[in-house]
């Protein structure tokens, strides 16, 4: 299926492993060029190689930390000066580290959201601009299930993604009559290095098994599996295309039916 965004220009953040690299090879995939970038210097630059020997599209590398206004617009103005502009912005940090409340303090927190939301608005106010003189974008943030349902031991994802869909919510109110979308990707368990680090934790925190912590999990998830990064890519360049033009300001989640709730 052609989603007719082929020669289209994406900034993808946090790209040289995970989500964020999932989300890069699937938009390659439909021939997006791409700007992507990470704080590892080689990481990123390998990840890059790969999506343009692979996928013969334009790949910008870059090495950024997404929470330094400073670094996000030195980015910004290497895309520009590479590319002229920017249709779709895919919005990724690194999460917080895993526990519960009492194990944090405030400060932790205002770290927290200077990574998961603060960085997000700043790319936004960084690439928006160019979008709107063309009367085309997709704005995508990558969030977690626990905007919808919070996981006890992951405080600070809870309260750090929640600001997240509000700003995009609001974003969305004020772009959609530009054509640009803005939407919350809010996966549950997808197998990255990240969750297996998370089911570690779990087993060395509950004194059990590798084996015994994923089952855990799995219990909670009607699909029995841990999703695949590339199930969470094509979510992202379906998000990004022509055919999702009239879906915005949502939060869609992509959990294997783990959330409970019906909103």
């Amino acid at each position: 299926m052609d989603l007719k965004i082929k020669g289209k220009v994406a900034v993808v953040t946090a790209s040289s492993k995970g989500l964020g690299k999932a989300a890069a090879e699937a938009l390659a995939a439909e021939g997006v060029h791409l700007a992507v970038c990470s704080r590892d210097e080689t990481r990123i630059n390998d990840t890059a190689a790969y999506l343009r020997d692979t996928y013969k599209v334009d790949v910008l590398p870059a090495v950024c930390d997404v929470t330094d206004k400073t670094a996000v617009y030195s980015f910004k103005e290497k895309v520009i000066g590479h590319f002229g502009t920017c249709h779709i912005l895919f919005t990724n940090a690194g999460g917080p580290p895993p526990g519960k409340v009492d194990d944090f303090e405030g400060e932790d927190y205002a770290k927290a959201l200077e990574l998961n939301l603060i960085s997000n608005i700043h790319l936004v106010y960084a690439f928006l601009p160019y979008m709107k003189k063309q009367k085309w974008g997709r704005i995508l943030a990558s969030t977690s299930v626990t905007v919808k349902q919070p996981i006890p031991t992951l405080a600070l994802s809870n309260v750090s993604r929640v600001g997240v869909v509000a700003y995009i919510k609001s974003l969305a109110l004020e772009t959609a009559s530009l054509n640009i979308t803005a939407n919350v990707l809010a996966p549950g368990y997808i197998m990255t290095e990240r969750v297996k680090q998370l089911l570690e934790d779990k087993a060395e925190r509950e004194n059990i098994s590798y084996e015994d912590a994923l089952n855990g999990v799995l219990s909670a998830i009607p699909a029995q599996r841990i999703g695949d990064p590339a199930d969470f890519g094509a979510f992202c360049a379906f998000l990004a295309s022509e055919y999702a033009a009239y879906i915005t300001g949502e939060t869609i989640l992509m959990d294997g039916g783990m959330y409970k709730g019906l909103m």
